[in-house]
């Protein structure tokens, strides 16, 4: 299964400070959403925890994925940062999209590198929401920083 099992069981959830219907309703949307993720799918791209307004995911950097520098493409490390930010915000059961997004790349990603981008909620109100993501590689040095604001949609709910 491309989800990582932790993301998606009780364990995960321990020690939380979440009540124990809304942990489940952050799991059950991140499962729903993953099933149609074709493009998280296809990159490799995991899901390794997802609580109320907040997701952590990670992904292997291919070859497939440098630009004509050697380095990780961009856009490759966007995607990763966008995707944690688009499992975070979804986590309520209300159908939420990206409004807005910013990345600040700080230090180059490498063929082999293991990114993580690990996101978490600043701020919900009405329908917007800020979301901050992190991206690290395996030694916990910052690769890039991005800001996404999301806007959910007027009755819209992921779940059936």
């Amino acid at each position: 299964m491309p989800l990582n099992g932790d993301a998606l069981n009780g364990d995960a959830l321990k020690g939380d400070a979440i009540d124990s219907d809304a942990a489940t309703t952050a799991r059950r949307c991140a499962e729903a959403m993953y099933r149609g993720d074709r493009t998280c799918q296809e990159l490799g791209i995991v899901l390794d925890h997802v609580d109320q307004g907040r997701a952590t995911a990670h992904m292997r950097v291919t070859d497939a994925m440098v630009n004509g520098h050697g380095i990780a493409h961009g856009g490759y490390l966007f995607l990763l940062a966008d995707a944690a930010f688009a499992y975070a915000c979804n986590t309520y059961d209300t159908v939420t999209v990206a409004q807005g997004a910013q990345v600040t790349f700080l230090r180059p990603a490498q063929v082999d590198d293991e990114l993580t981008a690990q996101a978490v909620e600043r701020s919900r109100f009405g329908r917007s929401g800020i979301y901050d993501v992190t991206v690290r590689n395996a030694t916990g040095k910052v690769i890039a920083e991005f800001r996404g604001q999301s806007q959910a949609l007027s009755g819209q709910s992921i779940l059936p």
